[in-house]
């Protein structure tokens, strides 16, 4: 079926630096349960996004030094040239069906006790690093900022290296550049105080990544801009929209963040599509840089909507690309009732925290395409003339009936 002319808009390119996605459709950074340590699963999920459309395809946190090791979460790492060609596969991976592939550079501070590595952790202030470990973060001074930029730039380096067309800095709640902005910087030399001080390490984070890309690869900011916090933390309205605007036209892309997880991410049950649009819209008004936000767009009548009333230049989203990875092909496609619709569960979020790679309820195939060659939109042919009975009509049980069915199995379901 041909593309109904309303959802056009969509499939415009945009311009992000010296790199132009060929739509509109954004996949942020998002942790998996793969990372570094099964790259080859990494790869080949990432892989079935470009297939599916996907314009801008991301790795989740990427640590960039020991001293910020970021582990036992499961991630990505640039520490030294050996790390170069786990990202390698997953650049080329996408970059074979058009897609530009994308790293978060990440340094974690006071939420990371390095575990793994035993450096001493580092942030704008000492304090402990969290409620579950007894460790404390060094102070920063400036010969250890000077350090943290040089990582930065190497990490950089290394990037451009795999073939990334775009470097991204992170700046959500747990990382350096975040938690020299937070109104809770309490240092006083130039880095504290005033939004142009708590900003200058971000700057100078950007200028890092200008620096390794050589002109080849987008720098752009992924951002809380308001921590849901009130007075107590960043507020979009006030010093958040102050960051905004005191760095506008810094990086090539502005990728917008509203809380930490347990916000940014909330279920179905109890936010709708676009829940972000309202403080989206007021970042968008500060630069003529790209705008992304996120909310759980799945109808691409309220992707349309977002865009024609200048909120964003970029649909972000994460929970729909992993429930249904052909989402944007299905809409240029004609087929948007065959969109697999997140649902908002979480399940996703979850494998997070217990360590173990994504899972799906509306996409068993995720995080087995490499494992087991699952497709999510390709499933083999019978190899028998037996009829199936499925028992039990839950989600797992109806999934199961409607795959044997497409492969074409007589199947009942009690």
């Amino acid at each position: 079926m041909a593309r109904d002319p309303r959802y056009d808009i969509l499939f415009e390119p945009v311009r992000i630096g010296p790199v132009v996605a060929k739509n509109r459709f954004y996949q942020p950074p998002h942790c998996n349960g793969m990372g570094e340590l099964r790259p080859n699963m990494h790869a080949a999920m990432r892989e079935v996004k470009a297939e599916g459309g996907w314009a801008v395809i991301h790795t989740e946190h990427c640590s960039i030094h020991p001293t910020s090791d970021m582990l036992g979460e499961t991630v990505q790492t640039l520490w030294d040239d050996d790390d170069v060609a786990w990202l390698a596969l997953m650049c080329d991976a996408v970059h074979a069906h058009g897609a530009l592939a994308g790293v978060q550079l990440a340094y974690a501070c006071n939420w990371n006790p390095n575990r793994v590595s035993r450096e001493i952790p580092m942030g704008p202030m000492g304090r402990p690093c969290t409620q579950y470990d007894p460790q404390y973060t060094r102070a920063m001074d400036k010969g250890d900022i000077k350090n943290m930029l040089g990582w930065w730039k190497d990490a950089a380096v290394r990037a451009r290296r795999a073939g990334c067309d775009i470097i991204q800095v992170d700046v959500n709640f747990s990382q350096v550049g975040f938690q020299f902005l937070s109104p809770r910087n309490r240092r006083t030399d130039e880095y504290g105080g005033s939004v142009e001080n708590r900003a200058r390490v971000l700057k100078q984070q950007i200028e890092a990544c200008r620096e390794g890309a050589k002109g080849e690869c987008a720098v752009t900011v992924r951002i809380i801009i308001d921590e849901v916090m009130g007075a107590r933390g960043l507020m979009v309205e006030t010093d958040g929209r102050e960051i905004i605007e005191c760095l506008a036209e810094e990086p090539d892309l502005w990728d917008i963040v509203i809380g930490t997880w347990d916000y940014d991410s909330r279920t179905s049950r109890f936010v709708p599509e676009a829940v972000h649009s309202d403080k989206v819209a007021i970042v968008k008004r500060c630069t003529t840089k790209p705008v992304v936000g996120v909310g759980r767009f799945t109808s691409p009548d309220t992707m349309v909507a977002q865009i024609k009333r200048g909120i964003m230049d970029m649909i972000g989203a994460t929970r729909p690309s992993i429930a249904d990875p052909f989402l944007p092909k299905k809409i240029e496609e004609g087929r948007g009732e065959d969109i697999r619709e997140c649902i908002g569960c979480n399940i996703c979020v979850s494998g997070h925290y217990t360590i173990s790679p994504i899972r799906c309820t509306q996409n068993p195939t995720m995080g087995e395409e490499w494992r087991k060659g699952w497709h999510p939109e390709r499933i083999a042919p019978k190899k028998s003339g037996d009829s199936v009975l499925v028992v039990g009509a839950g989600p797992a049980g109806l999934e199961c009936a409607r795959a044997l069915g497409q492969r074409g199995y007589p199947v009942h379901l009690a």
